[in-house]
């Protein structure tokens, strides 16, 4: 077998969930770069045909959908959509998740003023609705694949060693690492030994949740907890959208078809680097 073959997405369908935002955007494009049909969805319908019609430039396949995580018949409606559409749905990335600032502890705002439904807002749209809904309605459409399918989730580094100041997003995060790989077994034993579940942790990516945190809003140097990020940052610059989609294809594709239940870091070195 050609080697380059076994990382070919051609006639795979893939939905990638917050597709319309850059991490998720960077994902759907690469994987419709890698030849998978690709259906972008998102809360914001205008920012998920946004990808879609940058996909269908570049010579691919896609089309925008919307889909809020905080409602599940929405997802529904976009799963069947897909499948309507595409006639089957073989890559799932779910791509949803984030933090908030009043989930967020500072000098204004100790551990015990967070407010219970920042908290609880944040573990919903990284795990429940963001990560175990979705699983739940889009496998429906993916389990009796005879071929397999494949589930990617968006873990973090906060998984592996909780980060200060974001309690709710950190135990969020470990939260998904776990039901990763709960459902890479689950699946496997289950029904079928071709669904595989694996999940990305992504180092420190500039975006605009968390750019308040690394980056002084006056002067656009890096604030204190930003400089500490790039001193056990071994390779020394913040991660670029385009570097998880070698993961990401990687993942979805033949070349990781004997790997389920993993959560591979894409971090610059960070979760290698001791500090010393």
């Amino acid at each position: 077998m050609d080697t380059l073959e076994l990382f070919s997405l051609k006639g795979k369908v893939a939905v990638v969930t917050g597709g319309g935002g850059v991490l998720g955007g960077a994902i759907a494009e690469g994987l419709a770069g890698a030849g998978a049909t690709v259906a972008v969805a998102d809360l914001l319908p205008d920012m998920a045909d946004a990808c879609a019609k940058r996909v269908t430039g570049a010579g691919g396949t896609a089309k925008g959908y919307l889909l809020n995580v905080f409602d599940r018949a929405t997802i529904e409606a976009c799963r069947d959509a897909v499948v309507r559409d595409f006639g089957r749905v073989d890559i799932l990335v779910n791509g949803v998740g984030g933090n908030m600032k009043g989930a967020t502890t500072s000098a204004e705002q100790s551990f015990f003023d967070l407010p219970e439904d920042a908290l609880r807002k944040v573990f919903d749209l990284n795990l429940v609705g963001g990560t175990i809904v979705p699983s739940q309605v889009f496998l429906q459409a993916m389990r009796d694949n005879a071929d397999g399918a494949v589930i990617i989730n968006i873990s973090s580094m906060n998984a592996f060693r909780p980060l200060t100041r974001i309690p709710g997003y950190s135990a969020a995060k470990a939260a998904v690492s776990n039901f990763t790989q709960w459902l890479a077994v689950h699946l496997a034993q289950e029904y079928n030994q071709k669904l595989r579940v694996n999940a990305i942790a992504p180092g420190f990516f500039l975006t605009d949740q968390n750019r308040f945190l690394l980056v002084d809003k006056e002067t656009g140097k890096p604030t204190p907890r930003g400089e500490t990020i790039m001193a056990h940052t071994p390779m020394g610059h913040y991660g670029a959208p385009e570097d998880l989609v070698g993961a990401a294809v990687w993942l979805a594709s033949d070349a990781s078809r004997f790997v389920t239940g993993i959560v591979l870091p894409v971090d610059g070195g960070f979760s290698a680097f001791s500090g010393v």
